[in-house]
């Protein structure tokens, strides 16, 4: 997968885990917002609470329950008590009970309490607590019931026939008291008495009746007598200060937007970091890293305990670095590139001057010779005789043919780098070609004190070359194995062929040798191995030239040396082959 790709997927998957976070954040937010509701509720109303709520607010041990400090403030606050009973109704536990409230409840009055009496003065709500025991206990929460008590005080009090309340003093005090008010409604609904509001008499429509029976900031309790068709209301204002349901939500509300917003400022908070650690720190790290190219630095940036800041102590690239792999990938490919450049530079550097500084002393040499035999033939003090003059021309003639010899070498190279050589192959036979090539060198006097030994193919091999070039390659390789190595070293050449499709040529020694450095640096072009033995005059491009020769040819060339183990020169071209049987041949044998 590419890094578009990656960068696609890795975003559709961010964009689904934030739609996840935030879903869960506004579930959890609800959350809060319904859980305060529901604490209001229970706070105005405990008989509002469900089960859950009482879990961890009762305790039973040793079959006794105990109440913790909030569930009691509760109870008082909303003047009721709190009763634990066992499947068998037993009281186990209690709060804040009145006196003539029994320590064991029957069945019937169980029946009685659970099923709620309208007409009775005290109201009961039940729970079950069976989250935390394995036997299931019934809690009950009971107050008073003031206004159906007082409608059952007055009932007797009532002049039905003259449509009076007539109340009595108790029934007025206790009215008083509980901050209530009374009615007493006719058959149409007028109100023919009243005690406690404000109000003027009036008649009750069906539409008021019903408001009347909605409103839930009075307690009210109604009696229906039959015979005069005469209704008796009385109901309880409610004064608490606790906030009605409709408040509590609206304060609820406020709450949940103001918590809501610091919610998702935080959620973006964390999400900046989040982001400027995953895309930011590694576009950082990697823009460092690249300043470090552009200064010259071939590396990665490193942390402070000089560890690679992008790997683990696995040596494996971290986590929020893994989407970016492909670009760290090329930059560590572009970072091995440049450092091999700048290292190879530094050669090239080094060599050049190696090189022109012996090229500058090759030319110097010959071109002092060549000025000094000069000003001797100019001097007027001295006359020479016909062989001085003739010597001191050879010696000239020598000098100007090396320089010659040496700027051809150099143009050769550029001919060969540029690929601007002319090549005329042909199919020569190599036997015979490489036979003549030693015989020369036998001949010339100045190789009498090395051995040459020649193994031809067996058979008649042919190969495209182009005779002009390889006889220059030839020539170089053997020219070094005779300059480099001192007298009596043996010289071997060999052909042989690979499984008739490749023709090997082989220039063996017995010599001196090479060491690594030398081995190493024996194709550059600005490289010229020297001898201790021989001050030669070499130009320090032919094994360059003689590389390049060989890859034109669609060969290739190997040379493996050991210091006073002597050295191989191996060379591989295509070839053609016609069976031929050949001897062995040796210097004694070519003359």
């Amino acid at each position: 997968m590419n890094i578009h790709k990656r960068f696609i997927v890795q975003f559709f998957i961010q964009l689904i885990l934030v739609f996840i976070l935030f879903f869960f954040l506004l579930i959890f937010i609800w959350g809060i917002i319904g859980f305060s509701i529901m604490n209001n509720e229970v706070t105005q109303d405990l008989s509002k609470a469900d089960d859950s709520f009482f879990s961890h607010r009762i305790t039973i041990h040793r079959n006794k329950a105990t109440f913790d400090d909030e569930l009691k403030q509760l109870a008082a606050n909303q003047n009721g008590w709190l009763l634990v009973l066992t499947q068998k109704g037993k009281v186990i536990g209690s709060y804040h009970a009145p006196e003539k409230v029994p320590a064991h409840f029957t069945q019937s009055e169980l029946a009685s309490l659970l099923l709620q009496d309208s007409s009775a003065s005290v109201e009961y709500t039940h729970w079950l607590l069976k989250e935390t025991y394995p036997k299931p206990y019934l809690i009950l929460f009971g107050r008073q019931n003031a206004e159906t008590r007082l409608l059952n005080e007055m009932e007797s009090d009532i002049d039905w026939k003259n449509h009076q309340l007539h109340l009595s003093a108790v029934t007025v005090q206790q009215l008083n008291k509980e901050n209530g008010w009374a009615q007493l409604i006719n058959s149409t609904g007028k109100v023919v008495d009243q005690y406690g509001t404000h109000k003027e008499p009036i008649t009750y429509s069906i539409q008021e009746l019903h408001s009347l029976s909605k409103k839930n900031q009075d307690s009210i309790a109604v009696y229906y007598d039959a015979k005069s068709e005469q209704t008796i209301i009385v109901g309880l204002h409610d004064l608490s200060s606790t906030p009605n349901l409709e408040v509590s939500l609206f304060k609820t509300m406020s709450k949940g937007f103001v918590v809501i917003p610091v919610a998702l400022f935080l959620l973006l908070l964390i999400g900046t970091f989040w982001y400027a650690r995953k895309f930011g720190v590694p576009l950082i790290t990697m823009m460092k890293w690249i300043q470090n190219l552009g200064s010259g630095l071939f590396e990665q940036p490193h942390d402070l305990h000089q560890r690679p800041m992008m790997l683990n102590k696995k040596g494996k690239l971290k986590r929020k670095y893994r989407l970016y792999k492909d670009l760290i990938a090329t930059l560590s490919q572009l970072t091995e590139i440049l450092k091999q450049n700048e290292v190879q530079r530094r050669k090239m550097k080094q060599t050049r001057e190696e090189w022109i500084s012996g090229l500058s002393h090759d030319l110097k040499t010959p071109l002092s010779s060549i000025s000094g035999y000069a000003q001797m033939l100019e001097s007027e003090n001295y006359s020479w005789t016909e062989a001085e003059t003739r010597e001191f021309a050879g010696i000239i003639t020598e000098k100007s043919t090396y320089m010659m010899d040496l700027l051809e070498d150099l143009t050769l190279t550029y001919r060969l780098k540029n690929q601007a050589l002319p090549m005329a192959k042909e199919q020569v036979d190599m036997n015979e070609f490489i036979r003549r090539t030693i015989i020369h060198f036998i001949n010339n006097p100045t190789n009498t004190e090395k051995k040459f030994i020649f193994h031809p193919h067996n058979g008649t091999i042919f190969a495209p070359i182009d005779p002009k070039w390889f006889q220059r390659i030839i020539d170089n390789l053997l020219t070094n194995a005779i300059k480099y190595n001192p007298s009596g070293t043996v010289i071997t050449v060999s052909i042989s062929s690979i499984e008739q499709h490749l023709m090997m040529i082989t220039i063996e020694d017995d010599g001196i040798g090479m060491d690594n450095e030398t081995l190493n640096k024996l194709f550059h072009r600005y490289y010229r191995g020297t001898n201790t033995s021989d001050s030669g005059s070499g130009t320090g491009l032919g094994m360059a030239i003689t590389k390049q020769l060989v890859h034109l040819h669609g060969g290739s060339i190997n040379v493996k040396s050991a210091l006073q183990k002597g050295t191989t020169v191996r060379i591989i071209l295509p070839l053609l082959i016609e069976e031929n049987n050949r001897g062995f041949v040796s210097k004694s044998d070519i003359q």
